[in-house]
């Protein structure tokens, strides 16, 4: 339950491409809006995701002192929030569900809670990727499929053994 004494708010990306959402009771309803289109700022995302990834990698091969896990800890929070403004209310809502905060909001998180707070951002950037390129993908065998049905549709349409015949000619050669 929310605050409002409503059932959660629930996401799920459909083997459509589309964005199947539903209550904590199972009740689904689908909604007209991609993955891409959750997204309102690509470009952002992507670049933010892409610093997050490398910070992970640098975090990885370095020991860090007291100061660097703070600038580390800000780094990790000022990124969140960069993230949210690049996306629709919906995966704004799972980014802070699935975001923990630090243990202790004064204090300096350990080397292995960084670790996994990145991991976990990193995480989630990526299956947000992999959704997007899904449903472009889809999107795009979806204009392919409409786009042979209307040459078929033309008078006089080919036919798909036409389609596919190579042009008769002498070759490239005269």
């Amino acid at each position: 339950m929310n605050a409002e004494g409503s059932s959660p708010h629930i996401v799920v990306v459909g083997p459509s491409g589309l964005s199947v959402e539903g209550d904590a009771d199972g009740g689904e309803q689908q909604q007209e809006r991609s993955v891409a289109e959750l997204v309102e700022q690509p470009a952002k995302v992507m670049r933010i995701g892409s610093m997050i990834r490398q910070l992970l990698e640098e975090v990885r091969a370095a020991p860090l002192d007291e100061a660097s896990r703070k600038r580390l800890k800000e780094i990790h929070q000022s990124s969140i929030k960069e993230l949210e403004e690049g996306l629709a209310p919906e995966l704004v809502d799972e980014l802070e569900r699935l975001t923990l905060p630090f243990s202790d909001d004064s204090g300096t998180p350990s080397d292995a809670e960084l670790r996994v707070a990145h991991a976990q951002l990193v995480g989630w950037l990526e299956g947000l990727f992999h959704g997007i390129q899904t449903t472009l993908f889809a999107q795009q065998m979806a204009a392919r499929a409409q786009l042979e049905q209307m040459r078929r549709a033309l008078p006089g349409g080919l036919s798909a053994q036409e389609d596919h015949q190579p042009p008769r000619g002498s070759g490239p050669y005269l």
